[in-house]
């Protein structure tokens, strides 16, 4: 049964945000949430340690989380390269007011260390945040991210089922998604339409 212009539509990730799938008076290239995600008021920890509080501690005009874990054997390495590319691509100004936070899924084995090292092959700027698994979904469900929990591989280790979009945040409140694959330059447009906005 095909969608009507007005119906939600899911994206093609295993994460649970309904996006808009009207054409007219699309402010980004990305998808945009039916209704803009609102910043969740909760606490984890960040890499050093620390309680990074979700509202307070994201200081930053535009913040993008990515929920991924540094196990993951494909998605994550994808849309990290590509985040990071955009990153680098952004017009000093934009890349000064942006900020980047990866939650991890799999607290279990993302250790603040190992969550630190893996990030720093990416970039040192970015926060990494673990906590109890259960914070960590409420954080992800506040924004439409799915954590379908552990599968077992036959290897004996386990994978996470996880949504791959990322969310971008302007102050606390998040009006644009971008599902895995997203072009580098439609996350340099429209991070940088946040940062102007």
């Amino acid at each position: 049964m095909a969608a009507c212009a007005d119906d939600p539509v899911e994206p093609d990730n295993p994460g649970g945000a309904l996006i808009s799938n009207e054409q007219q008076d699309t402010t980004f290239r990305g998808a945009e949430p039916l209704k803009p995600y609102d910043m969740p008021d909760i606490a984890l920890t960040a890499t050093n340690e620390a309680p990074f509080n979700l509202i307070n501690d994201t200081p930053y005009p535009v913040t993008l989380f990515f929920f991924g874990y540094t196990h993951c054997p494909d998605v994550c390495l994808l849309v990290m390269s590509d985040l990071t590319a955009a990153l680098l691509q952004l017009p000093g100004d934009v890349r000064e007011q942006t900020q980047l936070v990866y939650v991890t899924t799999d607290p279990a084995r993302d250790t603040p260390e190992v969550l630190r090292t893996y990030l720093d092959r990416y970039s040192e700027d970015i926060v990494g945040l673990t906590g109890s698994l259960d914070d960590i979904s409420v954080a992800a469900e506040a924004m439409g991210v799915a954590i379908e929990g552990r599968r077992r591989l036959s290897s004996g280790g386990y994978e996470v089922g996880h949504g791959a979009q990322v969310i971008g945040f302007l102050g606390d409140r998040a009006p644009v998604i971008w599902t895995q694959g997203t072009p580098v330059s439609d996350l340099v447009a429209d991070i940088t339409q946040l940062a102007r906005s």
